[in-house]
């Protein structure tokens, strides 16, 4: 049952194949199982291809095995159709389309198959790759509030270092005054005396001046702490709402681009894997030696060719001979004087009415 099943996937003719021996039917159960098991690795690489596209395996597996069919009737079609000549060079003509063919479905089968093959590897390459595009999406979205910040940061400086330098100045003016209170500077007298007064009421004007700057701009510095509070919450919404699409960057493309970023070797070894695979079962067919099916096959086809020319050749005789035997036959009755005299009345009285007919139709125009 299965070593049927095989010869009617590799194409042959059934009825030929049942009066040929053993060893020739497991030859073609051979090249049939070939063909069989091609179509089958084409629908498991195709389904897992569409797989990792779409996600939906109802999809992959429809289309997978609409993939598969087809390079099952594609193989089963040329296998069939090869025949062995004894003529290796006029069998690989015959061949050479699907060879072609075979390359290009290798080069597309192969690639998913690598990806999962390869899938740790990708990953990761995909990795490094989201590590690197995060880092370059956060430099990117900063570039958008880092000159605001960087600003407020100064006019935050530039106000602070207003503040201490008013303290320094305060505190400078309090020195003065407790000096000349002690006797160390100024007047160089011990006591509170009107100098010490005069310096105090600097001292006091100074300190009232510097509690007014600092309200002011206390008050400009916590405006621009909120504004740089608000920019950072800003940019920390702007890389947590465009991090997910570098999250999400793992599809088909992607990893095949990471696919190219490993060693070249190992993928193309398993390229040629699949080239095998696909060309296996022309080259299982272009292989196997002219056998007793190959000599009957061309037999049937010879006597087929042969009935054929026969049928032409006797149809173009039985033409001949028609038009032989019709040339006579008018040729004899163009000599007979009852038919010619027959004639001759008949075109008479046809030559009158038209010439009736044209008279009255010229006496109507004139008419």
């Amino acid at each position: 049952m299965l070593q049927q099943f095989f010869i009617i996937c590799s194409g042959s003719d059934t009825d030929i194949l049942k009066n040929c021996s053993k060893g020739e039917q497991n030859k073609y159960a051979g090249i049939g199982a070939t063909v069989f098991f091609t179509a089958l690795m084409a629908f498991i690489a195709a389904s897992y291809a569409l797989y990792t596209v779409f996600d939906n395996l109802f999809a992959a597996v429809g289309f997978g095995l609409v993939w598969g069919l087809l390079i099952f009737n594609l193989d089963r079609y040329i296998v069939s159709t090869i025949k062995k000549t004894g003529n290796v060079i006029d069998e690989l003509i015959q061949a050479s389309p699907r060879i072609i063919l075979a390359i290009i479905i290798a080069v597309v089968i192969s690639k998913p198959l690598e990806l999962k093959i390869f899938e740790k590897e990708i990953n990761q390459v995909l990795l490094e790759q989201k590590n690197e595009f995060t880092l370059a999406n956060k430099e990117q979205i900063a570039q958008q509030y880092t000159p605001t910040v960087e600003s407020l940061t100064s006019d935050i400086n530039a106000l602070q270092s207003q503040i201490d330098a008013k303290e320094a100045e305060v505190n400078d003016y309090y020195n003065t005054y407790i000096a000349e209170a002690e006797g160390r500077e100024g007047t160089m007298l011990l006591g509170k005396g009107p100098v010490y007064k005069e310096k105090r009421d600097k001292h006091d004007a100074e300190l009232a001046a510097l509690q007014t700057l600092k309200e002011t701009n206390n008050a400009k510095i916590i405006a621009a702490e909120a504004q740089i509070a608000q920019l950072n919450s800003d940019y920390e919404s702007a890389v947590t709402t465009s991090q997910p699409i570098i999250d999400n960057f793992d599809g088909l493309m992607a990893r095949v681009n990471a696919l190219g970023e490993l060693p070249w070797l190992p993928s193309f070894f398993i390229f040629l894997l699949f080239l095998a695979i696909e060309t296996s079962p022309i080259f299982a067919k272009l292989l196997s030696p002219k056998g007793e099916y190959d000599i009957k096959f061309l037999e049937e086809e010879s006597k087929l060719k042969t009935w054929s020319e026969q049928q032409s050749h006797q149809r173009k005789a039985v033409l001949n001979t028609d038009n032989a035997i019709n040339d006579r036959v008018y040729g004899d009755i163009s000599e007979e004087e009852e038919l010619y005299a027959y004639k001759k009345k008949i075109a008479r009285e046809l030559m009158k009415k038209q010439q009736e007919a044209f008279y009255k139709k010229q006496t109507k125009i004139l008419g």
